[in-house]
């Protein structure tokens, strides 16, 4: 049973070494392929040359001539194993060339970040996913276009998530913004009726005329119906007398928010583009015909917002808070235009001034907590997002934002209570379930978790981070062969995240999976060179198999990245310890000792090594040092009576065998220690 073990680690050594020499960017020669067999050394330096010329073209871009070399040596010797790990080197390189073009193309005729193209994206992560699957070794090129394309798809997905928050936090906002804006139409319209109150009843007459337009043609585009809007626009417009320009600006900028409004509502369509032209063509009219108007430079201001142009959009909100200082939708909307282009100290300033104007207008408190956080100020932040769900208590988001700040800030307990409340308002909200089950992760109420992040999957079960939460969880739970399967699903859908493959790789060690241990943690370490975790795990399982040399070269490649690391240095001393190489031994396990002094076990290790060593006198110090740290360690009380005993210390032996005997009867040990007492 052990051989067929050790069998089965050494056939996934010979993979793990495949793979990292692999991701190393080197190639393992061939040493018999068609050219080897004829024996000849013109014809092997002639296949030697046709691989060097095969790196260079690959190194330098020319795939295609790459492939026809490799093609040409693998039609001579199907067989040749180094040809075909060039040809699959060359074509993923290709592809991943592929998809770098693709991005800048997108994002030259987006005029913007953009991700990999989806069908080249799509076949290097299923190449990749399929060989890290099926067992085959991936090659240098895949496993570094993965990593590429895993750092485009991390921050596609970034973005995806902050555009969904916005969007939630938007519609959370959406309500009373719709209230703030009726409320502003009101008075507008109170101190419109009071001008007309004041003029002649024939001008009264005329003038309410096109009010009834205006209203019948902002029903109709309520209806969609833009041709008969624009129709009872035209003749409102041309009923104004030209002398009341003031009137005429009021009736164009209120045209003006009809349009945007119609705009809005259809967007993604050619009439809804159309609309939102005619709305800031209105804008600017009604600015002409009397520039003290606010409303139309709120108009142009969301329009210019909409299309992302900050400064723009800046100038317009400043325009409108300057003629209507009292209108605190403006300062508002000053300062989300402020908060995007990123100038957070004047968007702090904005939103404070509408509240200033309006106190229980929960969306500026709210925008002003996340203002806040990003200014550095969490404690502000928190009361901020504090005082938007005083007013409005089922304001799921801002509930989330302070579930967020509490568990930055250690409050592990508070910030599942707000999770909580977030999720009581808003069932479905996926990032709330992932959030709340990493918070119970870290208080370990692992049984919670598992709830949050099995609700989260049922709304998107394919989702990686979360399939790589659950696995983390089942894994504490002692369900390591469901584990396996969050690990394999999250690692398959990401295979450049070196997270889910050593995660992957602990599950299929739980399970005692050797050949998915191997294969996961070296596919982990592959994936970065400096990841010490995935190498210090393979360097125990080699050591826990008795496999030493395997063992010492990962140990050895970890303590190279990190040489003060206690859990590296007490392995190598194991190492060490089963090599008989007593120095080097006690060399780890003291360093090791150096960063853990608390660590009874590291303190047993090195005392014998000293022993083993012929270090006796130190060998008891360490014992002694060990005993004042766990005076009921017994292996220790047991190793310090045969140290002094060796020393020739007699009394102090029987002191602390005696004591061994007398304090612990069921000690397994203690035989051996009647043993030496006899003999003292």
């Amino acid at each position: 049973m052990e051989s067929e073990k050790k069998k089965k680690i050494g056939i996934a050594i010979a993979a793990l070494l495949l793979i990292l020499l692999l991701a190393g960017g080197f190639v393992v020669l061939g040493k018999g392929g068609i050219f080897g067999n004829r024996g000849g050394n013109e014809l092997a330096g002639r296949r030697q040359n046709i691989i060097n010329l095969a790196k260079d073209y690959i190194a330098q871009n020319e795939f295609d001539r790459a492939l026809d070399l490799m093609d040409r040596l693998l039609i001579e010797d199907s067989n040749d194993q180094e040809a075909k790990d060039i040809r699959d080197e060359a074509l993923a390189a290709r592809a991943a060339a592929a998809v770098s073009r693709e991005a800048v193309r997108t994002a030259n005729a987006a005029g913007g970040n953009s991700g990999a193209s989806g069908a080249d994206t799509a076949a290097l992560t299923a190449a990749l996913a399929q060989a890290l699957a099926t067992g085959r070794q991936p090659s240098a090129a895949e496993i570094t276009a993965q990593t590429r394309l895993e750092e485009s798809r991390r921050q596609a997905a970034e973005e995806d998530r902050q555009r969904t928050e916005a969007a939630a936090s938007a519609r959370a906002a959406e309500e009373a913004e719709k209230k703030a804006a009726a409320e502003a139409e009101t008075a507008r319209r109170k101190a419109q009726e009071e001008e007309l109150a004041r003029l002649s009843a024939e001008r009264q007459a005329q003038l309410r005329a096109v009010n009834d337009l205006i209203a019948m043609g902002q029903s109709l585009l309520e209806k969609l119906d833009l041709a008969g809007g624009a129709k009872a626009f035209s003749e409102a417009l041309s009923r104004v007398p030209p002398e009341e320009t003031r009137f005429e600006s009021q009736k164009r900028a209120e045209i003006a928010e009809s349009w945007y409004d119609a705009g809005t509502a259809q967007s993604d369509t050619e009439e809804g583009r159309k609309a939102v032209l005619e709305a800031g063509a209105q804008a600017r009219a009604a600015i002409a015909a009397d520039p003290t108007q606010a409303l139309p430079h709120y108009t142009l201001g969301k329009i210019y917002r909409d299309l992302k142009q900050w400064d723009n959009a800046a100038e317009e909100f400043k325009e409108a808070v300057k003629l209507d200082p009292a209108n605190y939708l403006y300062s508002f909307e000053l300062g989300r235009v402020h908060f995007n282009a990123r100038r957070f100290a004047d968007a702090r300033q904005s939103f404070e001034a509408c509240l200033k104007i309006k106190p229980d207008f929960e969306p500026a408190w709210y925008n002003l907590g996340g203002t806040l956080r990003v200014l550095g100020r969490q404690d502000e932040a928190l009361n901020a997002y504090r005082k938007a769900v005083a007013i409005k208590s089922d304001y799921a988001v801002a509930h989330r934002e302070i579930a967020r700040i509490l568990f930055a800030k250690g409050d592990s307990a508070g910030a599942i209570a707000s999770f909580s409340q977030a999720l009581q308002y808003s069932p479905n909200d996926i990032a709330s379930l992932r959030e709340m089950g990493a918070a119970q992760s870290t208080a370990q109420n692992y049984v919670a978790a598992e709830v949050s992040f099995n609700r989260a999957l049922q709304i998107n079960p394919d989702d990686d981070q979360t399939n790589y939460n659950m696995a983390v969880v089942k894994i504490a739970l002692n369900k390591n062969a469901e584990a396996v399967n969050f690990a394999r699903k999250a690692a398959e859908s990401s295979p450049g995240n070196k997270e889910y493959a050593y995660t992957l790789g602990q599950a299929n060690e739980a399970v005692g999976d050797i050949d998915g241990v191997v294969m996961a943690y070296a596919t982990a370490a592959a994936l970065d060179q400096k990841y010490v975790k995935p190498r210090i795990n393979l360097g125990r399982f080699y050591l826990e198999n008795g496999l030493y040399p395997e063992a010492l070269q990962y140990l050895l490649e970890a303590y190279r990245l990190e040489p003060s690391n206690s859990q590296v240095n007490n392995n190598l001393g194991e190492v060490y310890t089963k090599q008989e190489n007593w120095p080097s031994a006690v060399e780890h396990y003291e360093k090791a000792l150096a960063m853990e002094s608390g660590n009874p076990t590291v303190r047993l290790n090195l005392a014998q090594a000293y022993v083993s060593s012929g270090n006796l006198p130190q060998a008891r110090d360490a014992y002694q040092e060990l005993l004042r740290f766990d005076r009921n360690n017994w292996d220790a009380l047991l190793q310090l009576g045969k140290t002094c005993a060796l020393l020739g210390e007699a009394d102090a032996a029987k002191q602390h065998l005696q004591d061994l005997v007398k304090r612990n009867p069921a000690y397994p040990g203690n035989a051996e220690a009647q043993r030496i007492l006899v003999g003292l």
